[in-house]
């Protein structure tokens, strides 16, 4: 390979790059065909020989800057044929400073490659770059991410957007996370008519930063939502502000203090069917739900009671709250899948037993028991049902009666006669006087 196209790669995939204490070298692991480059510089150029063979490959740390007034034309069909004999699916550039006008020369040589995943990790754009070479460009990169990456704000660089737009069109998969995002223009979610999934974790977005970004017209097929780790606060906020995504089907908003408005009448998108609230501060369920909801994550809130009325609800995720009771589970002809983990539950009622027995799996550890004969046999009727979820039974131990306190629930002796001597007694005078009667 020629020294061209070398330098070409380095510029394809993260330039120079500069670590403390590693050497100037790439290392390829041959198991998870993934190549890892430190301290890589023009010198040592031929140490990403190493990478031919991966599919992913990393560059960490450096500085790009002295290459921003890099000449680079039009590529020979030489470099070309190269650049598309390469394997590599994946490339992830980290700890680096990318002038803009720098990554917008080299980013539709990427036409000629087969990378589908393109992903920075804790750097920072700087400048402005003309993107107008990427005009009625194609790529084949159809996942992109940003993590922990600063760079001027969004909003006022929408002709970039406009000279991108047949590549953005065709991406997938977007992730812009840990970045102190506050909001997102209008024009980039009408731009990504493919997109199926967006995160925005770890960010800063506030409630009135919502209807904006998801306008009338934008991610017209986003599937998945992740908005966890924000400064959102308004349950009916939000769903007045993702309330025009007519494909959303799954959406977290966990790690998000939100409160509930009872007067609000929002309606959430009829598509969505995964629900995260986890860790949201809630003390009762809010409302409304999506009408078509399946899978509701509930867990880690403060709710004392659950009384939600949806047929379609298949996994329920209710672990670390402070329930005293099991939520009756008659209004979930659906349900598969309950988990009441570390709660304040004492015991299952007989009734909830045998129906809790339907299911697939059921998780109870870390409630305080009361191992009376009901309490512990009911556990241990679940138990025999093999639907009894991880935990069983070293994490289900008796909060009471003294007597076995800390032990746990499967050792509890619940034989009938010990439980229920007139169980056995009953049918046993019956049995002696019947004899009798027949002696007699």
């Amino acid at each position: 390979m020629s020294v061209a196209v070398l330098l070409l790669l380095l510029l394809l995939l993260g330039l120079e790059v500069a670590a403390e204490g590693r050497r100037n070298r790439c290392f390829f692991n041959r198991t998870q065909e993934s190549c890892v480059c430190y301290n890589l510089s023009e010198e040592t150029a031929g140490s990403i020989i190493q990478c031919l063979p991966a599919t992913v490959v990393e560059f960490w740390g450096g500085d790009l800057e002295k290459y921003a007034a890099f000449p680079i034309r039009d590529l020979d069909d030489s470099v070309i044929d190269t650049l598309g004999s390469l394997i590599v699916q994946k490339i992830l550039i980290g700890n680096v400073l990318v002038p803009e006008v720098l990554l917008a020369r080299v980013l539709r040589f990427f036409s000629y490659t087969h990378v589908q995943e393109l992903a920075f990790d804790s750097c920072a754009f700087q400048g402005t770059g003309d993107w107008s070479d990427m005009d009625g460009q194609d790529l084949p990169i159809l996942s992109l991410s940003f993590h922990n990456v600063t760079c001027a704000p969004l909003t006022g660089h929408e002709p970039a957007f406009s000279s991108l737009g047949r590549w953005l069109e065709t991406l997938e998969e977007l992730a812009v996370t840990g970045s102190r995002v506050t909001s997102l223009p209008c024009a980039i979610g009408r731009l990504l008519r493919a997109l199926h999934s967006l995160s925005l974790a770890h960010n800063s977005l506030r409630d009135g930063s919502l209807a904006p970004a998801f306008c009338q017209g934008a991610f017209p097929q986003l599937q998945q939502l992740s908005l966890h780790h924000n400064n959102l606060s308004s349950y009916h906020g939000v769903c007045e502000g993702v309330g025009l995504l007519p494909q959303l089907q799954h959406l977290d908003l966990s790690h998000n203090e939100l409160r509930a408005d009872p007067s609000s009448s929002c309606q959430w998108p009829p598509s969505l069917q995964r629900f995260n609230l986890s860790n949201t501060g809630l003390d009762e369920v809010p409302a409304p739900l999506p009408p078509h909801l399946q899978v509701l994550d509930m867990s880690h809130n403060h709710l004392h009671a659950v009384d939600i009325s949806l047929s379609s609800i298949r996994k329920l995720f209710l672990n670390q709250n402070l329930l005293q009771a099991v939520p009756s589970i008659r209004n979930y002809p659906m349900l598969d899948t309950l988990h009441l983990d570390n709660n304040s539950i004492s015991e299952l009622p007989r009734a909830e037993v045998k129906l809790l027995g339907r299911l697939q799996d059921v998780a109870v550890a870390g409630n305080p028991f009361s191992c009376s004969c009901s309490g512990a046999g009911g556990l241990q009727a679940l138990a025999a049902t093999g639907h009894l979820g991880q935990g069983w039974p070293g994490d289900y131990r008796c909060h009471s009666p003294e007597q076995y306190q800390g032990w746990q629930v499967a050792q509890v002796p619940v034989s009938v006669l010990h439980c229920d001597p007139a169980a056995v007694l009953a049918p046993l005078c019956v049995a002696l006087a019947l004899l009798a009667v027949a002696g007699a």
